[in-house]
């Protein structure tokens, strides 16, 4: 058997999507004959979260990752220390980040490269430092995972990772089945989902400026879930006097989540960049229509089971959403659509296709 290092210490209960991956992923890993032991470096926080998922030993290591500095040094010398202490043959870091320098061959799985495509969206000294650790572990990593052919070819582009070290692994759903859709009737008002954090690149600006562009009387709900504290899109909101239209939701639980999805008429997508799309194929997953950017990343998600627009446009957004709230069977076709297109991503086929990085990784000289 070949024992793996997991490198745990950016995972916090807080990180939304990379953890949903390193979860999904080594649940689907630890129930597979792939030939593989697995021992994990875990930050302080994630001692205290659910961890029967993960297939193996856990590592206390002391260190918090929610500290940047503590957690970048832990990266830099704890990962490749803890690897060679415990005689583990492959280190994989599934959050973009890993070690600079190791004796052990490392497997990194670099989501997106945000820093590189949007720096202005992290603050110009947030992206330098960024880039630049991004840089040195796909140099020091033995073969590099990223979720799509878009995010691939960045990860070409900008760190200069040669195809033969570069696998695409596409990911999969959490959704373990489609909800049972509520039928709207005459009177009842529908409603629209988007999720997602504030960042700009998501643009839910465009999308509420689309909702003030549709005439009250046909105006759909909207509700826009993953807010922390204050939310930034509330003063436009309020400027655009649509208080009683959109609805700026926080973190919701995921039976909430689950009730909205089940309530929706259609999902909106109005994101400007994407490492793979995953709120995509969630709500193919369960059934519901998607509308999404007409940007490259989406398409490989959405296929021809979303309706795509050019969202930096609110006039072209609005059209779009009327287009699908007036047309039952257009609903219809994109629901049975996504719902067959999101039948062929499982996280049984990531871990099968990571196993495989894992072993190609594996047979390389040093």
């Amino acid at each position: 058997m070949t024992l793996i290092l997991v490198d745990l210490l950016f995972f916090t209960g807080k990180k939304g999507g990379m953890e949903t991956y390193t979860r999904e992923l080594y649940r689907s890993l630890g129930a597979q004959p792939a030939g593989f032991e697995f021992i994990g470096l875990a930050s302080t926080e994630f001692m205290q979260l659910d961890t029967t998922w993960f297939p193996g030993e856990l590592i206390e290591s002391g260190i918090s990752g929610e500290n940047r500095i503590a957690w970048a040094r832990g990266e830099l010398i704890a990962v490749s220390r803890a690897a060679s202490r415990v005689g583990a043959q492959l280190i994989h870091s599934p959050a973009n980040m890993g070690p600079f320098r190791s004796r052990v061959p490392v497997v990194v799985t670099i989501h997106d490269l945000l820093s590189f495509r949007h720096p202005r969206l992290l603050g110009t000294v947030n992206a330098a430092i960024v880039r630049a650790l991004v840089r040195l572990v796909a140099r020091a990593a033995r073969r590099v995972i990223t979720d799509s052919a878009a995010s691939a070819t960045d990860v070409e582009t900008y760190l200069r990772v040669a195809k033969d070290r570069l696998d695409v692994v596409p990911l999969a759903t959490s959704a373990r089945t489609a909800v049972a859709r509520e039928a709207g009737g005459r009177g009842i008002r529908p409603l629209l989902l988007s999720t997602g954090n504030r960042m700009p690149h998501k643009n839910f600006e465009s999308l509420i400026r689309a909702i003030a562009l549709i005439e009250p009387s046909m105006r759909p709900e909207l509700v826009i879930t993953g807010s922390h504290g204050d939310d930034p899109l509330a003063p436009l909101v309020s400027e655009l006097g649509l208080e009683k239209d959109v609805t700026l939701a926080s973190w919701v639980s995921s039976d909430e989540l689950e009730a909205l999805y089940a309530r929706a008429s259609a999902y909106v997508i109005p994101s400007l960049f994407e490492g793979f799309g995953l709120p995509v194929l969630d709500a193919m997953s369960r059934g519901c229509p998607v509308i999404s950017s007409d940007i490259s990343v989406l398409h490989e998600v959405g296929g021809d089971a979303a309706l795509y627009t050019d969202a930096t446009s609110p006039e072209a957004l609005a059209e779009a959403i009327s287009t699908v709230l007036g047309d039952a069977v257009l609903r219809q076709r994109l629901s049975e659509a996504g719902l067959a297109r999101a039948a062929g991503f499982t996280w049984e086929k990531v871990a099968r296709e990571t196993a495989a990085s894992f072993t190609k990784a594996l047979s390389v000289e040093a």
